[in-house]
Order: structure tokens, then C-alpha cells, then sequence
């Protein structure tokens, strides 16, 4: 029978310190395939610990695949392949051609193993975390990590204590809110998204419209609405598409700096998804007087169940929050929270974005070529398809918006008239444009779909 020395002064449990030992002799050989491990109760008695603690130590290396169970029998060790070692330079085979595979649903896109692989390293590593309460801005480590992610992927320089972790964009919505005041006027971008709107009138906030032209945020609409706090998807605006472009920015910002009670919210949720052309730099970025309050999630880019999301606040804002907003308690489970930080950490995140932009790159690219090849192309017009999960179709109909709605829903197309994106009186203009989200597409329901648009068009 093998010994193992474990040390109980250790921080590391009995257990851990066993299961390590374990597995380091399975992966080495010095514990073969097929070698049958003592008894609980025998390798209990042998290293003079509890039962309890070979118990959790071989339940673990189970878990992983190290061991297997025989009823009646006892415990033996898997039988592992060996890795297999890089063939000389001179017989490396060629790389198979495989056929292109067809697009997935955006569920299917979820990296499930790495995650499941990032959870139980967390859980081996990190417990002395999970069982603790996490400050109110969330852990150091998910915070650090979101700020190396926006310097590697938005040239951003932002400081860690400067980011507040909570459980969903709606949560530090009404953070913010308190935050600011209920006294201040919030001009919202005029169609917009919904639920924004929905937040802030939940709130008994007064709400200004700002209506949009080509370039994003009209300054004349602006200026006469009232709004001293901006809420704004510069990068990619829901439901037009739009990008603000470098011009308007700098006009946004002048506005900004021209009155000391003006604020401005980047609402950076899709900006990840840029599919031509360099990323725009982020008004935080640009703002050199801290009026500059920089939102986004990973809902759009890694998946809504998780719920995590993250604002980063200008130096004199965080000491308000501090101050007025200390007592809140982080909305987030420190799991969660671990298991991301990781994910940020190693990378996984960055080839993650990558992979799901070349998956939409190529839905995005064979359904706009239908759409150009179609009999009916030149009754439709397709805007805003540079970023985002989404594009905005005007469709050159007599149909009703409500009647064109139906038809597509029916398809099973999200998509809504831009009309239901309006406040106020309904613009003229937006009849027929017709909100399209691809993202739970797959290529073989295109020409379906496209099937349905043209039938709209005649």
C-alpha cells in the first residue's frame, strides 16, 4: 500500500492534498490502468486520517475520470491513452480537408467543456472564496480580469476599482439611477431599446426622446431636449445600427463638457461583434473629464443565463457610490464571478469572440447575399449590417406593419416592426423597416426566410 504524506498545517484540505497526490501517480504510471486502490476504510486507517477524507479525495478523482467504481468490488484506476507526441517534421501529415460544416444556433456556440473544466478548477482552488460574501463591486479577481480584457481588446485603460460587477444590465440601470438622481432628465435615443426606456419610467425619471439621423444622436434634437444624461449605443445602435461615427463623437462630447451637470452613458453591449473596418475607440476613452460612464455584458457575447455585468464609473462618481450606495451587497455569486475571471484570464474569452464572429460572419454574409440575389432585391434595402447581431430591412410593401410582423413571426424570424422602437407620435418614415435578429439563424433556414420577405414584397 502507497504512503502519502499530508500535512494538516497546511491551508490546503486533507482531501485536496490527498486527491493531488493520487492523480500525480495515475498521470506518471506509478498507479497503473487497472490497479485496484485499497479500501476507503483500509487507506483511511494506513495514513491515519478520517474516512471522510479518502471518501471526498476519491470521490473527486471519479468525478474527473481518474477512477472507476465496481460495485462490490472497490476502486480502480482508469485506464488513460497516452497524449499522443508531435510526429518529426518530415512525416507530418497534411491536414484534413473537411467539408464546411453548417452554421449552429447561437446556443450551440457555447463553450460548454471549457467552462465545465474552469468550474471545477475553481472549486479545487478557489473554496476558500466561494463561501465568503464578495465586496459590493464585486471580486478583485472577475474586475482585474475585465480590465486586462478592455485593454487587450479596446486599447482602454481603465482601473480595476473603477468597475462595479452586477447581475445584469438592468440591475445598474437603477444603480445609476440613484446614483445620479431622479431630478436629472435622461435622453434616451429615439427608437431605442425598449426595456432601457422601461427601466428609467419603472424608476419615475423624467425621459427625454432624442431623435437619431444618419450619423447616430441628432446635436439639434439633443440640445432641445433637455437631457442632461445621454444613454447611448455609439458602437452599434439598437434597432438602426447605426455607428456613431469619430465626427459625432467629438460634438457628444463638447456637449458634454459645455455644462458641469451633464453625463453621458456607453452603452457598449455589441460592440464585440464588428465585422469590417478597425473598432472605433470608446467614449471613455475619449473623455478627458470624467462625465464618461462606460456599460456592457457578456449576455450577447458568451450567453444571457449568465447575467453578468460590469460599469466602469468616472473617480468622482465611484466616490459616490461609496458613499451614497456602500451598504448594496454585490449582485453576483463569487462562482460565477471566478469561474469568468478565468475565462477572461487564459484567453478563452478572446478565441471565444472569435469564433462565434466567424460563425456570424458567415450567417450574416449568405443571408445579405440572398437578399441581393433575390427577384425581389430591389424592394429591399438592408442597413446598419456592419456590426451587431441584428440589422434593420426596409421592405418596399403594402402590407401593414402589424401584417408583416405576423407573416415573419410565423416563419420563425425575430423581428419586430422599428415602429414598436418609437416614442411619441409614429414616424411616417419607419413604415416598412422591419428589425431582423439573425443570431438564432442557421443557414439552411435562409432561403426560407428570404422565401417569406420576397412574398411580403408582392
Amino acid at each position: 500500500m502507497r504512503t502519502y504524506v499530508l500535512d494538516s498545517s497546511e491551508k490546503t484540505p486533507l482531501y485536496e492534498q490527498l486527491y493531488r497526490a493520487l492523480k500525480e501517480d495515475i498521470l506518471s504510471g506509478a498507479l497503473r490502468g487497472g490497479e485496484k486502490l485499497p479500501s476507503k476504510r483500509a487507506l483511511a486507517e494506513h495514513l491515519n486520517v478520517s474516512r471522510i477524507t479518502v471518501e471526498n479525495a476519491y470521490n473527486q478523482l471519479l468525478t474527473e475520470g481518474y477512477l472507476q467504481s465496481r460495485p462490490r468490488s472497490g476502486y480502480y484506476v482508469e485506464q488513460l491513452d497516452a497524449l499522443p507526441r508531435p510526429l518529426p517534421p518530415s512525416v507530418q501529415p497534411l491536414p484534413p480537408q473537411e467539408p464546411p460544416a453548417p452554421p449552429s444556433p447561437s446556443a450551440g456556440q457555447f463553450p460548454f467543456s471549457i467552462w465545465a473544466k474552469l468550474m471545477r478548477g475553481v472549486l479545487l482552488d478557489q473554496h476558500d472564496l466561494l463561501l465568503r460574501s464578495p465586496p459590493n463591486t464585486g471580486l478583485l479577481a472577475l474586475r482585474q480580469a475585465i480590465a486586462g480584457m478592455l485593454r487587450r481588446s479596446r486599447g482602454m485603460e481603465v482601473s480595476p476599482e473603477r468597475i462595479i460587477i452586477g447581475a445584469g444590465a438592468e440591475y445598474l440601470y437603477n444603480i445609476l439611477i440613484q446614483l445620479l438622481g431622479r431630478e436629472n432628465c435622461f435622453g434616451l435615443e429615439n427608437p431605442g431599446h425598449q426595456k432601457i426606456r422601461r427601466v428609467y419610467e419603472a424608476n419615475s425619471v423624467a425621459l427625454c426622446p432624442v431623435a437619431l439621423d444618419e450619423s447616430g444622436v441628432d446635436m439639434r434634437a439633443l440640445m432641445a431636449s433637455g437631457a442632461n444624461v445621454l444613454h447611448i449605443s455609439p458602437s452599434h445602435q439598437f434597432p438602426t445600427g447605426l455607428v456613431t461615427p469619430i465626427g459625432r463623437r467629438r460634438q457628444l462630447m463638447a456637449w458634454l463638457g459645455s455644462r458641469l451637470d451633464r453625463w453621458l452613458i456607453e452603452d457598449d453591449y455589441d460592440s464585440e461583434f464588428r465585422f469590417s473596418g478597425r473598432v472605433i475607440p470608446t467614449m471613455y476613452s475619449m473623455d478627458a473629464i470624467g462625465r464618461v460612464i462606460y456599460m456592457n455584458t457578456f449576455s450577447k457575447t458568451i450567453t444571457p443565463a449568465l447575467r453578468i455585468s460590469y460599469m466602469i464609473l468616472p473617480e468622482s462618481l465611484m466616490a459616490r457610490y461609496h458613499q451614497k450606495l456602500g451598504f448594496y451587497s454585490c449582485t453576483v455569486p463569487s462562482f460565477e464571478q471566478l469561474t469568468l475571471a478565468r475565462f477572461l484570464d487564459e484567453g478563452y474569452f478572446e478565441k471565444h469572440v472569435s469564433r462565434m464572429k466567424r460563425h456570424y460572419r458567415l450567417l450574416r454574409t449568405e443571408f445579405l447575399s440572398l437578399l441581393r440575389q433575390s427577384p425581389c432585391a430591389d424592394k429591399m434595402a438592408v442597413q446598419g449590417e456592419e456590426a451587431g447581431l441584428h440589422f434593420l430591412l426596409r421592405l418596399d410593401t403594402g402590407l401593414p406593419d402589424q401584417a408583416v410582423e405576423a407573416a415573419l413571426g410565423k416563419a420563425g424570424v425575430r423581428a419586430a416592426s422599428l415602429s414598436r422602437y418609437q416614442s411619441g407620435p409614429p414616424d411616417p418614415e419607419s413604415r416598412g423597416r422591419v428589425v431582423i435578429q439573425y443570431s438564432d439563424m442557421a443557414a439552411a433556414d435562409l432561403p426560407r426566410v428570404v422565401k417569406v420577405l420576397e412574398e411580403l414584397t408582392i
